[in-house]
């Protein structure tokens, strides 16, 4: 028996074939092979057409049902899950045609859309209700087309989250989820129901939201259309769908309060589960309904994000460290150093403006460069400890929200594969430090088996989940804590 996993992912679509009582990962595959095409007419400005997240689903299908070799089809698949880029608009007519394309996470249009619904309602409104801002995210962007594209406004039958909309593809049936609409600033915690007074400040009727359904349940099934184009057999069940954050923290099993979920590519994420409902007043992070939320047993997913994380790493090999030198050699090289670096460090913030920093483009910066003593060594070790910082100093807002740090969980990708990196950021959590064997295509999968009733729940649908290596932190982590205190001095954000 498998269980059938997707990612929609604004690069690829990735597919993952799960043997539902071992866990083992029995194929996967992404398409396209090249990044998936942005389209940008103007600056800022980020859309995708949602038929290519279709056609690159089907290839990925058709792929990894190749590469089982007996058939799958039929009964032998039992629920198929579903993973995606978050925050983005999708807009369909009363015949689930879709209207514009999507307008994507991160499109940055509908900034002063939701600026001035921040503004008009009050902070206290909107942090006390939603938990955020309503800053960037899909409310405003349907906002901004409401205002500059009134004639497909008026066409606008439902709103979908990427996710909501595959799902829809697959069954004909349109549903969302608590957790899609918090993403979308459309879910009161409050009130625990649509959040109509934003609705009603920027104009947007209720009925426009999809059905909901709770995250792990019978969502739809397969069409019999939908199934003649992925090569399955028609019935097949959707039980389970969630952003890419909530998602990943699911694969890394991620549910309880104290929890930490973390990634380090390009930029960086940090994903943390509290038990209560809660905000940052300064809106640094973001909180979002988690994929085991209720309403009764709240779980919020507490969202920062690091523009400069893995892209500080990546220009420091290029442009300092001698060339011909590989990752784990530079790695290595650098765990010469000692903590703290000689007193050289790196602010790795030369991505864009960071939310943490009150949305400031504060730039990189290199501080306490000495001439006589300081190598390309100490550069890399202190790039290393700036990113681990700057997740240090969003993992302390949290704690200001009430939330404990426990465990931190990843895969074993990206930064994470450098011993450096994992143990800088146990010695200066204190956290201990889980790498585990899974991606998100994986985890919507097991996802999929716990909405189907597969699993009777989240602990026997990760028993089998892999753990690669465990890091625990140093005993003496006053280097660390000294090395973070000094990088934090120059931080100089009023």
């Amino acid at each position: 028996m498998y269980l059938l996993g997707y990612d929609i992912g604004s690069s690829s679509v990735k597919a993952s074939l799960v043997e539902a009582e071992s866990g083992r990962v029995a194929a996967s595959a992404f398409y396209p092979k090249h990044e998936n095409t942005i389209i940008s007419l103007k600056a800022g400005w980020a859309e995708q057409d949602p038929e290519s997240w279709w056609e690159n689903l089907k290839l990925a299908t058709a792929e990894v049902l190749s590469s089982v070799p007996e058939p799958v089809e039929g009964p032998g698949i039992a629920a198929i899950g579903i993973s995606y880029q978050m925050h983005g608009l999708v807009c369909v007519d009363k015949d689930g045609k879709v209207l514009r394309p999507s307008i994507i996470w991160c499109d940055s249009r509908a900034v002063p859309y939701g600026e001035a619904a921040f503004k008009a309602l009050g902070p206290e409104k909107c942090l006390g209700h939603l938990l955020n801002s309503p800053g960037n995210f899909t409310a405003a962007k349907l906002a901004w087309v409401k205002e500059n594209e009134p004639e497909i406004y008026e066409r606008i039958f439902k709103i979908m989250l990427p996710g909501d909309y595959i799902a829809f593809r697959m069954t004909g049936e349109a549903c969302t989820t608590v957790s899609g609409l918090s993403e979308g600033m459309f879910w009161d915690f409050q009130e625990n129901k649509p959040a109509s007074f934003l609705m009603d400040w920027f104009g947007f009727g209720e009925d426009v939201l999809p059905r909901i359904v709770p995250t792990f349940s019978e969502q739809g099934r397969l069409s019999a259309a939908a199934a003649a184009e992925l090569g399955l057999k028609p019935g097949i069940p959707i039980s389970y769908r969630a952003g890419d954050q909530p998602n990943n923290a699911l694969s890394l099993n991620v549910f309880q309060p104290g929890d930490i979920a973390a990634t380090a590519g390009t930029s960086g994420v940090v994903y943390g589960v509290s038990g209560k409902v809660a905000y940052d007043p300064q809106s640094r992070v973001n909180t979002f309904a988690h994929v085991n939320h209720g309403s009764g047993d709240p779980r919020l997913g507490i969202l920062l994000c690091v523009n400069g994380a893995g892209i500080a790493n990546a220009w420091i090999r290029r442009n300092v460290v001698p060339r011909g030198i590989m990752y784990d050699e530079m790695n290595a090289a650098a765990g010469e150093v000692p903590v703290g670096c000689e007193g050289v460090g790196i602010l790795p913030f030369g991505n864009g403006a960071e939310r943490m920093l009150g949305n400031k483009e504060t730039g990189c910066e290199v501080f306490g460069l000495n001439f006589n003593i300081h190598t390309w060594k100490h550069l890399v070790r202190a790039v290393q400890e700036g990113i681990v910082f700057s997740f240090k100093y969003g993992i302390d807002i949290m704690g200001e929200m009430g939330m404990k740090v426990g465990v931190i969980h990843a895969g074993m990708a990206n930064m994470f594969l450098s011993p450096l990196f994992r143990e800088t950021l146990a010695g200066v959590t204190g956290a201990v430090i889980e790498l585990m064997d899974t991606d998100g295509a994986a985890g919507a999968a097991r996802g999929a088996g716990i909405g189907a009733g597969f699993y009777k729940d989240s602990d026997e649908a990760f028993s089998t989940l892999e753990r690669l290596a465990m890091i625990e932190p140093a005993e003496d982590q006053s280097p660390y804590l000294e090395a973070y205190a000094n990088w934090k001095n120059h931080l100089n954000i009023k």
